[in-house]
């Protein structure tokens, strides 16, 4: 019997948590009274992360599957995977970190059962540090005027998928994207809501500053090319630019006569010119990198192991419960 309702979590070296994770998230998931699963992704792990799931699922074989990479893919490809091997109608994802509190996993529930197939959630206050919450929110502003977008918050993970859109993103074979993002391009209906958001429970945070930098890289180039033309018509600006002031010169000089004055603001010009022009070669690459990583086709992620109770053991166990 498919579940109405597919909790996924990846998991990356969160071994000092993940029983603070248990104790909240399965209390809260049979409070619903629905049938359930949670599939946890174990990315690559080097602590004794995959060990403690593998326990889990010991204990809790009739609601919890645990896919095992051989590696670490990162978060997405986590989630993707995820994705891959969910059953319900209605996805959800959710942090390991037990940020988003697992108890509003049944207001997105209620949401979606109004009738929509994508729910974002909006952190209502952020236990991040002031640069994260201020780089986010600049992040959101520009990522929304160059993909048009509309995601309140894009760095929370607590979020709500409709079995349609589940299916569609599936059928992609993108090497590198962000999920909420691509989700938002494939849902009929979609909305936010309002979730609390709550300190890391144990360790620390899996994301770098280059790997936010990344992260969003990844999502500009992979949803616009409005950054290319916007260079492209910098480039065209630039131009008309540069030949008047070519022209400026040549008439001075045959007007006023040869002179060393202007020198360093003639350099400071050049100086910025060049700027422009590699950081443009470095968009040019991003979009090309992209290329570069899809026309290879190499797998997106390696799953090593799955671990999930058979149709033949799931049966047994639903008879058992039946005679007790």
């Amino acid at each position: 019997m498919k579940p109405e309702l597919s909790v996924v979590i990846p998991v990356y070296n969160e071994e000092s948590g993940l029983d603070k994770l248990f104790a909240r998230l399965y209390p809260a998931l049979d409070k619903l009274g629905i049938a359930y699963e949670i599939v946890f992704v174990n990315d690559g792990s080097r602590d004794a992360s995959a060990a403690i799931l593998s326990g889990q699922f010991r204990q809790r074989p009739d609601v919890t599957r645990v896919v095992l990479f051989n590696g670490n893919y990162g978060q997405h490809m986590a989630i993707l995977a995820g994705f891959q091997a969910t059953r319900g109608e209605i996805v959800v994802t959710l942090d390991a970190d037990l940020q988003n509190p697992p108890e509003e996993i049944g207001n997105l529930v209620a949401k979606m059962r109004e009738g929509h197939d994508y729910v974002g959630s909006i952190r209502r206050k952020r236990q991040d540090s002031a640069w994260r919450t201020h780089a986010s929110k600049a992040m959101n502003a520009l990522r929304e005027k160059i993909t048009h977008i509309k995601m309140t918050d894009q760095g929370n993970m607590l979020r709500a998928y409709g079995r349609n859109v589940i299916d569609l993103i599936n059928q992609c074979s993108e090497v590198n994207t962000f999920v909420p993002a691509l989700a938002y391009t494939f849902a009929r209906k979609p909305a936010e809501i309002t979730v609390e958001h709550e300190e890391r429970a144990a360790g620390e945070s899996k994301y770098s500053l280059y790997s936010l930098i990344r992260l969003n890289f990844d999502l500009v180039t992979g949803f616009s090319i409005m950054p290319l033309q916007l260079f492209s018509m910098l480039g065209i600006g630039l131009s008309f630019a540069s030949a008047a002031l070519f022209v400026l010169l040549l008439v001075r000089r045959f007007v006023l006569g040869a002179e060393v004055e202007g020198v360093f603001t003639l350099f400071a010009i050049t100086f910025f010119m060049l700027g422009v022009v590699l950081f443009g070669i470095g968009l040019l690459g991003e979009y090309v990198g992209r290329i570069y990583q899809q026309v290879r086709g190499r797998p997106r992620y390696v799953v090593l192991t799955t671990l999930e109770q058979s149709a033949a053991e799931a049966t047994a166990a639903n008879q058992l419960k039946r005679v007790e």
